[in-house]
């Protein structure tokens, strides 16, 4: 077989496994032309038309159908052993495509992305944000991240974090302008940083818990943002409060006096975000040390 003929190929198996020029384009790396070049050739080569398509859809024809029945595990099989092969290199490469909340990007990759691109020089990390669901199959991801009720049961997960505890923080500047709130309802009181929600549109409520009691508190202040470092950066210069997750980095800001946490018996446990990919998939060598560098140590 000619390499240009493989090229073919595997540009229709993507094209018809996804259904979609642009998610097929995405998952092979390449450009939706060169993918319509690649099959308007197999197809004049073959001498028969392999894809029904439309500027809405992309389905296969008959002879489209059994082609992709004959020639799909075959592609899936040589891909798989050329990854045995990537498995050997004293480096693994390759591209991971990921998605991934914003604040698991803030508070999970993003103070370890650079040791992380320095220890493996030869993998292309790339991270698409994104707080609504996606199936990172369709989409063209190799992963996702999702705290674990929200991962399906036929994934396979693997823990990035602890769970949660929230906490709120404020500068000793601004509680030099205002005093420290002791319950829940004091947050009337204070201007504090929202987030807005992806699915309901609606700002956050901020949630609180003690001996079984809780607390849904609606706040107000000057500022919605939706990162995790937006609102530590906001929070250092005093302009309001902030809730978030308790993480190593906002420790050691009150551990230096530039952050100070307040409500802090009020705080409510959230579960942990975990990595997740397919099941049936063998796990390629570049995506095996991404989820074995940013797993959660302590469960080791």
């Amino acid at each position: 077989m000619r390499p240009h003929e493989f090229g073919e190929l595997t540009a229709f198996v993507a094209i018809a496994e996804e259904k979609s020029f642009r998610k097929a384009a995405a998952r092979l790396n390449l450009t939706a032309s060169t993918l319509s070049h690649s099959l308007r050739s197999l197809e004049e080569r073959l001498g028969v038309r392999l894809l029904n398509r439309t500027t809405r859809q992309v389905s296969p024809t008959e002879a489209g159908i059994a082609l992709l029945a004959d020639i799909a595990p075959a592609l899936l099989a040589i891909s798989g052993a050329v990854e045995n092969v990537n498995a050997f290199r004293e480096m693994p490469q390759g591209t991971v495509r990921i998605n991934t909340p914003r604040i698991a990007a803030d508070m999970v990759f993003l103070p370890q992305l650079g040791e992380f691109c320095q220890q493996y020089p030869d993998i292309t990390l790339e991270l698409a944000t994104n707080d609504g669901f996606v199936d990172i199959i369709s989409e063209g991801f190799d992963a996702g991240v999702r705290i674990r009720g929200d991962v399906q049961q036929d994934m396979n997960a693997v823990r990035l974090t602890a769970d949660f505890h929230s906490a709120v923080y404020g500068s000793p500047d601004y509680f030099a302008r205002h005093p420290q709130p002791q319950t829940p309802a004091d947050l009337k009181n204070h201007a504090c940083i929202g987030r807005r929600e992806i699915a309901s549109g609606s700002l956050y409520r901020w949630e609180f818990e003690k001996d079984g009691r809780q607390r849904v508190v609606p706040v107000r202040g000057p500022l919605v943002v939706d990162s995790v470092s937006m609102m530590t950066r906001v929070a250092l210069d005093g302009v309001g409060l902030v809730y978030s997750a308790q993480s190593a980095e906002h420790d050691a800001l009150v551990a230096e006096g530039k952050l100070i946490r307040v409500l802090e018996d009020w705080s409510v446990t959230f579960p942990g975000f975990f990595l997740y990919y397919p099941g049936h998939r063998q796990l390629p060598a570049a995506l095996k040390a991404v989820t074995g560098y940013f797993r959660w140590r302590e469960r080791l």
